[in-house]
């Protein structure tokens, strides 16, 4: 006997609901351990908290990714120094990211559509990290850091920025690039291990 369409239709969305939510509960401890990165000011820190969102993206869609950005984001507000902006640029910084790996990959199956993705992605939440980070988040940082105590952190590394649109150019952009690779690299070493578990395959 043929098992109901709808009852595996179901089944399959629950899982897919209850996976994203796994993803999501991992994206939220990440957000939490971050590090310093050399050569970059003292309040930038590096954390993996895209990875589970990538992930997500890939094996269950865009959609899924866009979520586990939303659920780390949520819980994350809750301890939050900025009242909620530096969560909502991570929010739309993570966006840009998983949507476009996400919709890519849907289209085209394989490494190289994975691979296309996950740069297209990349870059597109780095350049956009400029454009938040000057008109959301150090607006923000700017009630508690003067921009002339910012600008020193920057021009301490490199004399010659001037400008804080120049230093996000010159630091944060190839900096949010490098964050996204990382989680690039790191789900294309995990990827095919862990898909089967998040598909029930195993």
């Amino acid at each position: 006997m043929n098992a109901n369409p709808n009852t595996k239709t179901r089944s399959l969305n629950i899982r897919k609901m209850t996976m994203t939510a796994l993803l999501g509960a991992l994206a939220t401890v990440l957000m939490f351990i971050s590090f310093k990165v050399p050569f970059m000011p003292s309040f930038i820190s590096l954390d993996f908290s895209e990875l589970p969102a990538l992930i997500a993206a890939f094996s269950m869609g865009p959609l899924s990714g866009v979520a586990v950005c939303l659920i780390k984001n949520l819980v994350n507000v809750f301890a939050s120094s900025t009242g909620g902006i530096g969560e909502l640029s991570n929010f739309l910084l993570g966006c840009c990211f998983v949507l476009p790996a996400g919709l890519i990959y849907r289209d085209k199956k394989d490494r190289l559509g994975a691979l296309i993705g996950a740069l297209s992605g990349a870059v597109a939440m780095a350049v956009v990290s400029a454009f938040t980070n000057y008109f959301i988040v150090y607006p923000i940082y700017m009630n508690f850091m003067p921009l002339e105590a910012i600008m020193g952190m920057y021009q301490a590394i490199n004399p010659n920025v001037e400008t804080l649109w120049e230093a996000l150019w010159v630091f944060n952009v190839p900096f949010t690039f490098m964050k996204g690779m990382c989680s690039v690299i790191v789900t294309f070493l995990v990827y095919k291990k862990i898909s089967p578990l998040i598909h029930g395959k195993k």
